[in-house]
């Protein structure tokens, strides 16, 4: 992904890398759902997804799905962190957070004059679609009950806080509204609530991102145009919930690690998964990227999705992406757990490993796991040890 003329004032639009060709519609019968179905033929089809047998569930109390997509109105959680470094707060720096004042311009200052402070967020701020930068050295947290709602919008692509080519930022307790019931945009996919692009050394503690545009969190290359991954990113307990086309995208990084993710309710456009972890062309790194204690719910493209149809190139690449126990609940219709697809290494080398280990998935086995158009001369995968129903 390659961004150029970068204005941190004005939204910035990335380009669409991730869609999906074999993503099939399946339409049911009169007065159902036509959802994005994994499975299909292929020159390695495990295993097919079976739509006719699986019912779409119902949405946990916390938040509400329609038949496209969900409106989330969670409350923000405390912070955890007992660091004794100077706090700062927000409203020092002429932040009004009374959910009217656009306080964009007043939290970038306040962002830009705390580097080596910890930033305490202590109000309901809002904010428009051109979003914020955190620097070098970064440190924010939200307090309890403070968050960051988007105004309304237009644009099909904004990014509410973003960790570009910078490293050693902390980000504590997180609370993103990316306030898609505001959008007037008519299509698009790239509104995320946390972009992290060569960012290194990255801790992100306890986020939560809702209604997005596009993903909860982004994960990239810089947007310079110079290759250089995100290195050494973890995310611990991210709950993305009502967001439109993923709750986590992760298109290159080494060393990337999320601990006990929820991601719920992603519906509105494809691919619509919990995780896809997609590679935009051969100039990406997928390297030691270990998802622990992921759970995925009502998810409508399905849990976990690992697409490298872009991968394949002169560069030669190996892969290291290990899952551990996975949980997957409230499938809809036609959707998978997990999904491996579009590997055609064309003379070009992918090796390494995709590892599913110990995972718990409502659906039975068959329909769980898809591996699809996959050149079983690249890079191998396996689930171990699943528990499906019978």
């Amino acid at each position: 992904m390659i961004i150029k003329h970068i204005n941190t004032n004005e939204p910035q639009e990335m380009p669409s890398a991730l869609r999906r060709k074999l993503m099939t519609s399946l339409v049911l019968g009169a007065g159902s759902l036509a959802l994005a179905a994994c499975g299909g033929g292929g020159n390695d089809s495990s295993s097919v997804a079976s739509a006719n047998s699986l019912k779409q569930r119902k949405p946990s109390s916390t938040s509400t799905t329609s038949t496209t997509t969900s409106t989330t109105t969670s409350t923000p959680t405390s912070p955890t962190s007992s660091d004794t470094t100077t706090v700062v707060t927000d409203t020092s720096f002429g932040v009004k957070g009374d959910g009217v004042t656009n306080d964009r311009l007043a939290l970038q200052k306040a962002i830009d004059g705390s580097v080596g402070q910890i930033l305490l967020i202590t109000g309901q701020s809002r904010i428009d679609a051109a979003g914020l930068d955190l620097r070098t050295n970064s440190h924010v947290r939200f307090a309890s009950g403070a968050s960051i709602k988007l105004l309304p919008y237009s644009t099909s692509s904004y990014q509410i806080m973003r960790i570009w080519d910078v490293n050693n930022v902390t980000l504590e307790s997180p609370y993103l509204d990316g306030s898609k019931e505001l959008s007037s945009a008519t299509s698009g996919e790239w509104g995320m609530g946390i972009s992290i692009c060569a960012g290194t050394n990255i801790s992100v503690t306890s986020p939560t991102t809702i209604n997005c545009w596009g993903d909860g969190i982004y994960i990239a290359n810089s947007v310079t145009g110079s290759n250089v991954p995100s290195q050494n990113v973890t995310v611990n307990d991210h709950h993305a919930d009502g967001c439109r086309r993923q709750g986590v995208s992760i298109t290159s990084g080494s060393g990337i690690t999320f601990n006990n993710p929820l991601w719920e309710n992603i519906a509105g456009t494809n691919p619509q998964f919990g995780l896809d972890i997609e590679p935009d062309n051969n100039s990406a790194v997928l390297e030691n990227i270990n998802i622990v204690n992921p759970t995925t719910k009502l998810c409508k493209g399905g849990g976990i999705l690992v697409y490298l149809g872009a991968f394949p190139g002169p560069v030669a690449k190996n892969v290291s992406i290990n899952i551990s126990g996975h949980q997957n609940v409230g499938t809809w219709s036609g959707a998978c757990a997990f999904a491996t697809e579009e590997l055609r290494l064309n003379g070009y080398q992918v090796t390494g490993t995709i590892q599913s280990q110990n995972p718990v998935w409502d659906t039975p086995l068959s329909a769980a796991f898809v591996k699809l158009d996959w050149d079983n001369g690249g890079t191998a995968v396996s689930v171990s040890n699943p528990q499906t129903p019978a």
